[in-house]
């Protein structure tokens, strides 16, 4: 927005810029897709940013910027998580105005997939880019914080966390392993997973190797497969080699460029293992509780901002390549047989009380998950569920 001119019949000086002259300025570049259209976001959360960084004195702004790297667990430019990654840099640079830069780094280029937890936490580089239960072996609680099998959909899971008490225990949960965790992004509701063939039954699953992660891969050995933990970029050699018969990432808008249909073409639903996808920005601990006050807001101003675009982005991503998948590629959409679901739900309730057993940490987030679950879901029938059968119907 230009600033007002002084007119010249008037001695008046022209009026000074407020801060929200200059956050209103701020609203329209934000954010850019990987080819560079530019999108808006909430309003509030831009002005209540950009307002911070107007109270900054001159001179703090005016200072060299500082340069931070993210490692993230995915192949480079990834639709989903890996476009995240992006738009959240691009936007701490936008939202701070130069004084925070951020170099972002594909998985494998500085620390290996399942190594961003580590890295951001003992420093080794200051921001990260991952899921939460890629930590589930430190921490069982971990596994909460992304995905539970036949749990939260994304809208409940936001609820939880930003409403409901989860980001106090998300934040207790990784305090002692040196991050600062918040959401960054959302991948949505996952698909089951990719087959070499058919199932027809329960009995289908026995003796399947599968890729699968977090919880999801204790439900499926529960089921007599075997779940292997495959980095994002290895799952397509993994099919190939036959290391695994089957394999389950997220959804058909970050699927489509892993390839795996050409390679095992039965496609599965409903992700009742990963019901919700989202996303873990971390920040080293010490860097963090050193933040002033101001880049701390833009910090999660940007976060925030982003789980909005990526549910719309992935959802607009999912329709576009399941329809290409199914037209053009051969896919062939099946459902899980009633009896594998019947008996997967029966062993997820088992598993999650499990889990709380595990751990200290572990019981107190899973009694308040399955707490606000019981909360929430009436809710959810009557409203979302009970829309979506009426337009089915």
């Amino acid at each position: 927005m230009p600033w007002p001119r002084p007119r010249i019949s008037s001695p008046r000086r022209s009026p000074r810029p407020t801060a929200s002259r200059l956050a209103m300025a701020m609203v329209q570049p934000i954010i850019s897709t990987p080819g560079g259209d530019p999108m808006t976001v909430d309003r509030r959360l831009t002005l209540a940013a950009a307002a911070g960084l107007i109270a900054a004195p001159t001179p703090a702004r005016a200072q060299a910027a500082r340069r931070w790297r993210m490692v993230t667990s995915w192949p480079k430019n990834l639709p989903g998580p890996g476009f995240s990654a992006q738009r959240i840099a691009e936007r701490i640079a936008t939202l701070s105005a130069g004084r925070i830069e951020v170099q972002v780094f594909a998985a494998g280029e500085l620390v290996p997939a399942f190594a961003v937890q580590e890295a951001v936490g003992n420093a080794t580089v200051e921001l990260g880019h991952t899921a939460s239960f890629f930590g589930i072996g430190r921490e069982p609680a971990s596994a909460f914080f992304t995905a539970i099998p036949f749990g939260f959909t994304p809208p409940e899971h936001a609820a939880w966390i930003l409403q409901g008490g989860g980001q106090e225990l998300w934040d207790e949960t990784s305090r002692r392993f040196g991050f600062k965790p918040l959401m960054g992004g959302n991948t949505g509701v996952s698909m089951g997973g990719w087959f070499r063939r058919e199932l027809h039954s329960a009995e289908d699953v026995k003796g399947l190797k599968i890729r699968m992660v977090g919880l999801g891969a204790e439900l499926f050995q529960r089921l007599g497969a075997t779940a292997l933990a495959v980095p994002p970029a290895d799952i397509y050699p993994a099919l190939e080699r036959g290391v695994v018969d089957a394999a389950e990432f997220t959804s058909p808008g970050a699927d489509l460029q892993l390839g795996l249909w050409r390679i095992a073409p039965f496609y599965y639903t409903p992700g009742f293992n990963k019901p919700n996808g989202s996303s873990e920005f971390l920040v080293n601990r010490t860097l963090w509780d050193g933040l002033e006050p101001e880049l701390k807001a833009v910090v999660e101003a940007a976060c925030l901002a982003e789980l909005t675009v990526a549910l719309a982005e992935i959802e607009r991503l999912n329709m576009e390549a399941l329809a290409l998948m199914v037209t053009s590629h051969g896919v062939k959409l099946r459902g899980f047989p009633a009896d594998m679901l019947a008996l997967a739900r029966r062993h997820a309730g088992d598993l999650v009380r499990d889990l709380g057993t595990r751990s200290p940490m572990a019981r107190k987030v899973a009694d308040s998950y399955t707490a606000f679950q019981a909360r929430i879901t009436p809710w959810t029938r009557v409203s979302l569920h009970a829309a979506l059968g009426a337009r089915e119907a």
